[in-house]
């Protein structure tokens, strides 16, 4: 199907019933289906998620919708969808879960006497600036409450619309209480195309960097997932590109897939590259002790075995060439404040 990472939708774990594709011979060789996103309403009580992950490095995240139309077919993100009762496969990029009430739910958080200053990220889970926040304006109006209260806030994202709040983002950048990330995986734009199929190119992503960068507002590149054997020799590249745009730091993360993640990749490497399929679900095993996933803290995120080790090193040594590992203050905590008036309110503002 054009445009979705995946055509499958595997069994969903909590779920008794089952189902299997077969060919009723109705179906006609030039029959491309397009499906289309469907949006529900997502009534959520709480804007925060806590997270007690030791090897994440924040407590709460933020995410305005669930599923995301991007369609990452690597994206470790896709089995949460299962606890709506929708699949990880093709449900979780056609049907998106929207928190329209997120940012009045954050500001009673900011409000409550036992909340604690300190960072939120938008987008632990799925992307913040997915197609549909261009007409929604989630996120946008959640940055409006970051700086009303002047609480920290770090984000993530693969979408080059993140400029379109460069506004917002410049005033939080003046106070300290920003900090963004750019996700890229491959300056190759076809192969980009066909692992995240509605996430802007790595020239706008590149270009979202530089934007960014030139408002004064700090950015980082991340280089995830990091697939033994499809784009870990692109990792020289892919920081020089970004340190060129003026990015400030770098990290990776290593290939996770969860649950049904490891079939929806599997399925879809052998698809798009059967030539290289065997190799990379190879390699993939090598840095996961023969399986291809680990739920374990600490070495789900960066592999186990030689591989990983190669790969870590291939990373270190480019961050140390490109001047990537100059330390970097932490964002303030000391401004958030609730404002008590009007008055209060238009001063802060100011």
């Amino acid at each position: 199907m054009k445009g979705r990472g995946t055509t499958y939708n595997p069994q969903i774990r909590f779920e008794s019933l089952r189902w299997e594709s077969f060919d009723d011979e109705w179906t006609r060789e030039d029959d491309e289906r397009k499906i289309p996103t469907q949006y529900f309403r997502d009534n959520t009580k709480s804007a925060l998620a806590k997270n007690s992950s030791p090897d994440i490095g924040f407590t709460y995240d933020l995410n305005p919708y669930r599923g995301c139309e991007h369609g990452c077919i690597y994206c470790y993100a896709r089995p949460s969808h299962e606890y709506l009762g929708f699949s990880s496969g093709l449900d979780f990029e056609t049907k998106i879960m929207v928190k329209e009430n997120i940012a009045a739910l954050l500001e009673k958080e900011f409000q409550k006497r036992s909340w604690k200053p300190q960072v939120v990220m938008l987008s632990g889970n799925t992307d913040c600036y997915q197609p549909i926040e261009r007409k929604l304006q989630l996120t946008r109006q959640c940055l409006e409450v970051f700086l009303k209260y002047r609480n920290p806030v770090g984000m993530i994202t693969k979408n080059a619309l993140v400029l379109r709040d460069v506004d917002l983002l410049s005033e939080l950048a003046r106070l300290n209480l920003v900090r963004v990330t750019l996700s890229i995986t491959t300056l190759d734009r076809n192969l980009g195309r066909k692992m995240e199929p509605r996430t802007s190119s790595p020239e706008q992503r590149l270009m979202a960097i530089e934007g960014l960068a030139k408002a004064g507002i700090r950015v980082r590149v991340n280089v995830a997932p990091v697939i033994p054997g499809l784009n870990d020799e692109e990792i020289p590249a892919i920081l020089a590109a970004a340190k060129d745009h003026g990015a400030m730091g770098a990290g990776f993360i290593m290939l996770r897939l969860p649950y049904a993640v490891k079939d929806l990749f599997a399925q879809w490497i052998e698809r798009e590259f059967p030539e290289r399929a065997e190799r990379v679900l190879h390699r993939i095993r090598e840095v996961r002790k023969g399986e291809l996933s680990d739920p374990n803290f600490g070495s789900r995120m960066r592999g186990e075995g030689e591989i990983a080790e190669t790969i870590a090193q291939l990373f270190e040594a480019t961050k140390q060439k490109l001047g990537f590992n100059k330390p970097h203050a932490s964002l303030s905590v000391h401004l958030f404040k609730v404002p008590t008036n009007q008055v209060e309110l238009f001063e802060m503002q100011m």
